[in-house]
C-alpha cells in the first residue's frame, strides 16, 4: 500500500486528490494538511468524504510527512521549494501541483514569479509532469511537476503538429475560456458569484504566468522557439477549460482536413486520457466535467490553410489533480488509469 501524503489539502486540488484517492484499495491517505483548519476532520470541513476519509487535518510541518511514499503538494506557488528537498532526501517521492519546477529557466520563472527560487537543484531535476510527452522520464522520476491547466490543454493540441513539422510555429495563437475554480478558494471579488455570473471576459492580456510554461513546452516539441500569442478568459462556470487553437500551416504546404485527423488519431492512439473526436464533433466542457479525459476536435480553414484545433478539459482533474495521479501511478509502475476511470457527469 502505498502511505499518501497532501500539503495543502483544503484548496480545489487538494480535495480532488482527496476525492480521487479516498476510494482506492493500494493507497492510505496518511497526511492531509492546512494551515487553517488542522486538529479539524476532514469530513467536518468537506461533508462528501463523510464515512469516506476518517482523519483530521494536521500542520504544514507534520513530520509524519517523512514517512510517506509519496508527497503531492496542492499549494500555492513558492511553497514547495522551501521543503520538497528534505522530502526528497528522507526517500520521499513529490508531485507538485504549483509552478515551482515547471520552467526550467530560473530566470525566467523568477521574472514572472517576481521571487528568487529557493530550490534551483530541484528545477535541474524535476520532470515535467505530462504523460503523453514525458511518460518514460515519469517513470524514474523522484520529483515531478504537474502541468497547469491552461498549458496541458494548449500543448496536447498543438504538439501533434509541432512534431510533424506542418506549423509556421512563428503566430500560433490559443485563445483559452476557463471556469473561475482555475482561480482557486481565495475570495478575490472578480471571481465572486454578481461578478462573474453571466458575463466573459478577458484576462492577463499584458502576460499570464502560464505563457512562459507554454512556450517552453511546445518549443521542445517544435526542436526552436515558437511564437505564441495567448489569451486567457474567465468564464461564469465552476469547472472547465475550452482552448480554440489556431495553427496556421508553413506556406507551401497543403494539407486536408482527413490528413490532420489522422495526425492526431495516430499520436494519440495509446493514450488512455487523450480522446480525439470523431470528424465533425466539437468538444463541450460539460463532456469531461469530472473526468481524467480531455478532448480534441480536428478541423481546418482551407482559405487561410489554417488547423483549427479544440481542447477540452476538466481544469481540476486532467488540468490538476487528476494528472497528479496519473503520474503517481507511473512512477510507482501502476495501472495508469487507477482510480481515474470515472465517467463525465452529465448533465
Amino acid at each position: 500500500m502505498i502511505k499518501v501524503g497532501i500539503i495543502g489539502a483544503t484548496g480545489y486540488s487538494g480535495v480532488e486528490l482527496l476525492r480521487l484517492l479516498a476510494p482506492r484499495q493500494d493507497i492510505e491517505l496518511y497526511v492531509a494538511t492546512s494551515r487553517e483548519l488542522q486538529g479539524k476532520a476532514v469530513s467536518a470541513h468537506f461533508p462528501n468524504l463523510r464515512g469516506i476519509v476518517d482523519m483530521q487535518f494536521t500542520g504544514p510541518n507534520d513530520p509524519r510527512l517523512t514517512q510517506c511514499d509519496v508527497v503531492f503538494y496542492a499549494t500555492p506557488h513558492g511553497v514547495a521549494m522551501h521543503s520538497a528537498a528534505e522530502l526528497l532526501a528522507a526517500g520521499v517521492k513529490v508531485i507538485d501541483l504549483s509552478a515551482d519546477f515547471r520552467i526550467k529557466d530560473l530566470a525566467l520563472w523568477e521574472q514572472w514569479y517576481k521571487q528568487a527560487h529557493a530550490y534551483p537543484d530541484g528545477v535541474a531535476e524535476a520532470v515535467y509532469g505530462l504523460p503523453e510527452v514525458n511518460r518514460e522520464a515519469i517513470k524514474q522520476a523522484r520529483l515531478v511537476a504537474v502541468p497547469g491547466c491552461y498549458p496541458t490543454a494548449i500543448q496536447l493540441g498543438f504538439i501533434p503538429l509541432l512534431e510533424a513539422g506542418l506549423l509556421d510555429t512563428s503566430r500560433l495563437i490559443a485563445d483559452a475560456k476557463s471556469g473561475v475554480s482555475g482561480a482557486g478558494r481565495k475570495a478575490v471579488e472578480d471571481f465572486l458569484l454578481c461578478e462573474a455570473t453571466e458575463s466573459i471576459k478577458a484576462y492577463g492580456i499584458s502576460g499570464h504566468r502560464h505563457h512562459p510554461e507554454i512556450s517552453q513546452g511546445l518549443t521542445l516539441a517544435n526542436g526552436a522557439p515558437v511564437g505564441l500569442t495567448f489569451v486567457p478568459h474567465l468564464t461564469p462556470m465552476v469547472r472547465g477549460i475550452l482552448a480554440t487553437l489556431y495553427g496556421p500551416i508553413k506556406s507551401g504546404i497543403q494539407v486536408t482536413r482527413e490528413q490532420l485527423q489522422s495526425i492526431f488519431e495516430n499520436r494519440y492512439a495509446n493514450e488512455s486520457f487523450v480522446d480525439v473526436l470523431p470528424a465533425g464533433e466539437l468538444p463541450a466542457t460539460r463532456d469531461v466535467k469530472g473526468s481524467n479525459r480531455c478532448a480534441i476536435a480536428v478541423s481546418y480553414a482551407a482559405d487561410t490553410n489554417t488547423a483549427l484545433l479544440l481542447v477540452a478539459e476538466d481544469n481540476l482533474v486532467k488540468g490538476a489533480s487528476g494528472q497528479a495521479v496519473q503520474n503517481l501511478n507511473i512512477m510507482f509502475g501502476l495501472n495508469e488509469a487507477a482510480g481515474l476511470e470515472g465517467i463525465a457527469l452529465l448533465p
